[in-house]
């Protein structure tokens, strides 16, 4: 009994080494860790699989330990991006899903998926995608099980619209039997019955259409689409499955109605007045803004056709106004994460960083546009502690740039290392 009992204490020793032995140090220069106002000087992250076990300083980092030099680089939580369809592939997004089968979109999901890695967003909320079925939450589970490495993945499967609303298909004849790549539901019945398969098939969000579209064939932007009772069977039940909503709201009086009957969040609210602002700061509600994308289809060095008369309007008559509006709610105490409403696997997954530079146009400091895309971000999905912020237990989603974002902004579409769940994705650094 005495050698067996000697064998398993010297068979533990030889365990804690090897789990010394496990710990990786990465060294740069300054972290900013998503949570304080001033960065970190000559810090040091220690990680041990999958978690943030300290934060040190160079004579910190235990013997054994696997020591990465990042140098002078400065080093931050993973950025999440709040308002993905990285299955959206096409300019025709509103017919793009009915040419692919959803095992097609989930491959070039994928690939989209890794760039969104490389590029240093490591998660992803799905405000809904182009696809009948599944795909990204097949891929997110793919990811927990360890047999892909993908950005973490929250959201919607599918957006919910009315009849003729913003989600449906309304320029084929009555005559073509079409699935459209949301959920049309009209009346309480169907809204709980669509939100009941979400859950059922891996969904965590809700995405409700509350008002119009701009790039919806035949749907005006201004329009409140959900009656007040609709909306309310929305939460309702959301709230019965435990899964949160995201309100698409660009309308004013559906910002409000949306605010007031409990959404966690408003995307995109371009006719946002002060009441309303005023209504979101005093419930909570949380805004996703995606003002890049509104400069990224303008853009003709992006290569891309969206450019219908209404983001044309948008651009030259209404940008600087919308902007405006999304500094006066900053500033009255409005939450702001960064989301992009972009996707696909055939875009350039840096140009992500520009949601910052807007955020900075309406009035924010490079810090809190940082906040935006980590710590905030991560208070929205529930996920404070988890991912968004560099602090023991957090996850180890951590990338970093070789200036400093809080001189120059634009050093995150240039980010040279990345870190995801404990594994290093990307190193530039090496040293």
């Amino acid at each position: 009994m005495r050698m067996l009992l000697g064998f398993l204490i010297l068979w533990l020793a030889s365990w804690n080494v090897i789990a010394a032995g496990d710990i990786t140090a990465l060294a740069g220069g300054r972290i900013i860790d998503g949570l304080a106002t001033q960065p970190l000087e000559d810090s040091v992250i220690l990680v041990q699989g999958e978690r943030i076990t300290a934060i040190t300083n160079r004579a910190g980092i235990p013997d054994g330990a696997t020591v990465i030099d990042l140098g002078g680089a400065t080093l931050l939580p993973g950025l999440i991006d709040s308002h993905a369809h990285p299955l959206m592939a096409e300019d025709d997004y509103q017919t793009f899903h009915l040419q692919n089968s959803s095992a097609y979109k989930a491959l070039k999901g994928y690939r989209g998926m890794q760039n969104q890695l490389q590029a240093g967003w490591t998660t992803l909320r799905i405000a809904g995608d182009a696809d009948v079925f599944y795909a990204n939450q097949d891929l997110e589970r793919l990811r927990r099980e360890g047999v892909i490495h993908v950005p973490r993945l929250f959201g919607a499967a599918h957006y919910l619209s009315i009849t003729g609303g913003g989600g449906d298909l309304n320029y084929f004849s009555p005559e073509q039997g079409l699935h459209v790549d949301g959920l049309v539901v009209d009346g309480p019945e169907e809204i709980r019955k669509a939100i009941r398969t979400e859950a059922k098939y891996g969904s965590d969000w809700v995405k409700v259409l509350v008002t119009g579209a701009f790039m919806s064939v035949g749907d005006d932007p201004r329009s409140v689409q959900f009656a007040e009772d609709e909306l309310k069977a929305v939460v309702d039940e959301a709230n019965r499955q435990g899964m949160p909503v995201m309100a698409h709201a660009h309308a004013t009086e559906g910002i409000k109605m949306a605010v007031r009957l409990g959404v966690r969040s408003i995307e995109h609210g371009r006719y946002l007045d002060a009441e309303g602002i005023k209504l979101m700061r005093n419930h909570g509600t949380y805004y996703v803004p995606t003002i890049y994308v509104g400069d990224y289809y303008m853009d003709p060095r992006n290569g891309t056709l969206r450019q219908q008369d209404t983001f044309n309007d948008y651009s030259e008559n209404y940008r600087h106004i919308f902007i405006d509006l999304v500094g006066k709610a900053h500033r009255a105490g409005v939450k702001i994460a960064v989301g992009l409403d972009l996707g696909g696997y055939n875009y350039n997954a840096s140009l992500n960083a520009r949601e910052l530079q807007t955020l900075m146009e309406a009035g924010m400091t490079a810090m809190e546009a940082i906040k935006a895309a980590t710590s905030v971000a991560a208070e929205m999905l529930y996920q404070e502690g988890q991912i968004g912020s560099l602090q023991v237990g957090a996850y180890a989603d951590i990338i970093a740039v070789t200036e400093d974002p809080l001189a120059n902004i634009s050093a995150l579409e240039r980010v040279s290392f990345v870190m995801s769940n404990g594994i290093v994705i990307k190193n530039h650094l090496l040293k």
